[in-house]
């Protein structure tokens, strides 16, 4: 089979088109809604879950410009083109002398498409994206694409990149694509005149109520344990939590996949998410500014409702899920900075 497009992988599980048939991504969508009778839940091989918006957006195709409005889920399509917004962002951070630094976080089935059918091993879902990404450098935006980072790093580490039964990624994946970050963020002529402080860690293992285990009608299935980085400030007295650094000169913007692992509570444990890891990496806290649903719009609106038009901050890392581009509630342009 063709693993080019990822209506072939939709096709695929919907187990209703032979090998080389060829379906639209409408017609994929239907099909991998009547497969799936309206649930968001997925299952995969040996534990692993799959989280139903994902999969359309691996199927949408092409999701800006004038195709933005037939596949995005926007209610106002007028918001669909992820494009304007971002450019808009862009801009206005530029004219305040601050640097954007994009991270979308892959879909679970593009790193570990295996997973959810062994016969998808070795495919690679990013034409689409790849494109996106291209465009955005095209247009002065900087893009850490952490695919194909991510495709190396689950061959190089034990823990598994995402967490099985939740639509989230792991403590993990927090680790690598902090070091990612921060290899380019260090190299800001800013960055040695910040203070810098001391961290600790320590990995334990911890069990966990996922998500998309709640989904599931069949509260037999195990829940999850895996193996969490636990990271910690030391200073004159003792260690404590890294938490969130108002005056940081960098803020880290988006959706949940800021907060697991690092805010406790059904974000799943504190101390050990992404923003905890980059201040391992960096050696100082970070803004945090993080929405739960959408890291687009809702997070943008955050930061102008503190009507300080960032007055300090250097560098903005807007991480957000890839499902974001057209699962979400729309990209609007938002006045941040007057």
């Amino acid at each position: 089979m063709n693993w080019k497009y990822p209506v072939a992988f939709i096709a695929l599980l919907s187990c209703a088109v032979g090998s080389q048939a060829q379906v639209t991504p409408a017609q994929a969508n239907e099909l991998l809604k009547a497969k799936l009778n309206n649930t968001n839940v997925v299952p995969g091989s040996d534990g692993w879950l799959f989280f139903t918006p994902e999969l359309q957006y691996l199927t949408a195709g092409t999701f800006w410009g004038a195709q933005a409005a037939s596949v995005s889920k926007a209610t106002n399509k007028a918001d669909a083109d992820p494009l304007p917004a971002i450019l808009d962002f862009k801009a206005q951070l530029a004219k305040a002398g601050i640097d954007l630094l994009m991270v979308p976080v892959p879909a679970k089935a593009q790193i570990y498409p295996e997973m959810l059918d062994a016969r998808l091993k070795g495919a690679v879902l990013d034409e689409t994206q790849k494109s996106f990404y291209s465009l955005l450098a095209k247009n002065g935006v900087k893009v850490l694409d952490l695919a194909p980072v991510f495709r190396t790093g689950k061959t190089t580490t034990s823990a598994p990149l995402y967490c099985k039964q939740d639509t989230h990624w792991s403590s993990a994946a927090c680790q690598i694509a902090a070091r990612q970050i921060a290899q380019l963020v260090v190299k800001a002529p800013w960055f040695k005149a910040v203070p810098k402080r001391q961290y600790v860690q320590n990995n334990k293992n911890i069990t966990i109520t996922g998500d998309l285990w709640g989904m599931l009608n069949d509260k037999t299935v195990a829940k999850e344990t895996l193996s969490v980085n636990i990271i910690q400030e030391k200073n004159a007295q003792g260690l404590a939590p890294v938490g969130s650094w108002r005056e940081s000169p960098v803020v880290l913007l988006g959706d949940s996949h800021n907060l697991v692992f690092s805010t406790g509570g059904d974000m799943l444990v504190s101390g050990a998410g992404l923003p905890d890891q980059l201040a391992g990496a960096l050696g100082m806290p970070v803004d945090v500014v993080a929405v739960r649903g959408s890291g687009a719009t809702p997070a943008r609106v955050v930061l102008l409702r503190r009507g300080d038009n960032l007055a300090g901050k250097k560098q903005v890392i807007w991480c957000f899920t890839v499902r974001e581009f057209t699962e979400g509630q729309g990209w609007k342009k938002v006045p941040v900075i007057k």
